[in-house]
Order: C-alpha cells, then structure tokens, then sequence
C-alpha cells in the first residue's frame, strides 16, 4: 500500500500488526454488519496514533469492513483510505478522525465515559504511539480517565522506542512510562507485542480488571518487525519503500507466515 501510494508509514505499522490482528479477530466485540459510528452495543476502537493507517486499514478490510480491494486505493486522490483516518467519506469501522497526535485517547475516553453513562458492558480500545506520549492531551486523557474510573477503557501503547526523529528518549526523554501510568492511578500491563500469546494474555488481564482503574497495556514492539532492513529504526517511520524493497521485504513477510 505505501510503495503504490510512495507516502506512508510503514515502520510503526508492521511493529503493531500482531496487535492489531489479535485485536480485531480475537478479542473485541464487534461485527462489520451491524457496525454503527456510536458503536452502540459493540465494543469500539481509536487509532490515536492515526498515521498507522496501513495497518489499521488493512484490519478493517480484512475484519469485513470494506473490500480488500479497496487498499489499492490508499493515499489517492478521492479515495477513502486517507493518509490519517477520516469519517468525511463515512468509511465503515472507523469511530473518530484521528492523526492529530494525543487527541485520541482523549476521545476514546469520552467514548468510555459514554458507555458507562449507557450502563453498556462492551470495551473501547485505543492504540498510542510512544512518541506521541509526548502529548500533554495525553496525560490529561489520562487524568481524566482515572478521575471518572473508566475501567471499560483499555488502552495500548506501541512501545518501540523509536519516532520521525529518533530515539525517543533521546528526543524528550519520556523515561519510565509503566512508573508513569501507575502514578496516574492506571491498571498497567507490560506484554511483548511482537508475540501472539503475550498479546492475548495482556488482552485477557485487561478485560478481567474490574479495579474501577482504566487500563494501559504497554506494549514492547518493534518498529518495521518482520523485514531486516526496517526493523529497530526510525528511518522507516514515515518512508515509502521503492517496489524492489517492497518485494524483498513482501518475500521476508511471507516465509514469517508460515512460522504461525
């Protein structure tokens, strides 16, 4: 999708595609024919870090959403499948705009707060960036969410250390962020996100929490997992391969599969 489009984000999203799949085919509560934009009666889900939409696009087509067809179209003009996601074309699956970073946990947290109100028992699911914790609307989410014990609220954070300017700690030193979370009256998870049974396990003490606490589930990845040229840097947050590195890394892909 990125080498066709030549714009995109390939690294964080190859990091977060375990996640995601796991997310979306074992763990949430929802169903692509009866979706609605208030996910009323279905859990829901938020990419705050909204420039992941490789990812999280290539989900939602194949979770039902729209045909996979549909991907050849990312990043064209006209299309639906928009750099950051957008609800302006009313593409099924996707709750709320994002892409302004830190905006939307905040929103995933209204989205909570909501259900409660509504006494529902689904989830929301919000996927953050490490980078983007740099956000102050992030810890204000997260104040907020602790203050009203949002504890249908589970969100994950694509820990890889790295963003568009390098290593992240080297860029604003964010320092212990399970500390962090903790002292802001979360319930904290620490899984590996590359690994199918640490993500399920994490998924699963996250939906048991009843603590009254929302839930963080840091998630240890690596960005461009899978392809030996992206893998651990930055250099691939927001670059396009060219169509030879796309199939060297497609070819690296695919011999990975047959390790599931």
């Amino acid at each position: 999708m990125v080498t066709g489009a030549q714009s995109g984000h390939p690294g964080g999203s190859l990091g977060s595609a375990d996640i995601m799949t796991a997310l979306y085919f074992n763990v949430m509560k929802q169903d692509p024919k009866t979706w609605t934009r208030d996910s009323k009666g279905q859990d829901a889900f938020v990419l705050s870090a909204g420039h992941m939409t490789p990812v999280y696009y290539s989900t939602l087509a194949r979770a039902g959403y729209f045909p996979v067809s549909e991907l050849a179209t990312f990043r064209q003009f006209g299309t639906r499948l928009q750099g950051h996601p957008s609800i302006e074309r009313g593409l099924p699956g996707v709750v709320q705009a994002s892409g302004s970073l830190g905006q939307g946990l905040a929103a995933a947290a209204g989205l909570a707060m909501g259900k409660k109100l509504d006494k529902e028992s689904n989830y929301v699911f919000v996927l953050c960036g490490d980078g983007e914790s740099e956000e102050g609307e992030i810890w204000e989410s997260g104040m907020f969410a602790a203050h009203h014990e949002l504890d249908n609220l589970i969100a994950m954070t694509d820990w890889n250390g790295q963003q568009i300017d390098g290593p992240v700690e080297k860029v604003a030193g964010e320092g212990n962020l399970e500390a962090k979370w903790k002292a802001f009256g979360w319930n904290v998870i620490v899984a590996e996100g590359n690994e199918f049974p640490s993500i399920l396990n994490a998924f699963a003490q996250a939906k048991a929490n009843k603590s009254g606490k929302p839930t963080m589930i840091l998630f240890k990845t690596n960005m461009g997992q899978g392809v030996d040229f992206m893998v651990g840097t930055n250099k691939w947050h927001g670059k396009a391969p060219s169509q030879e590195q796309c199939d060297q890394a497609m070819a690296q892909l695919e011999e990975t599969i047959g390790d599931y």
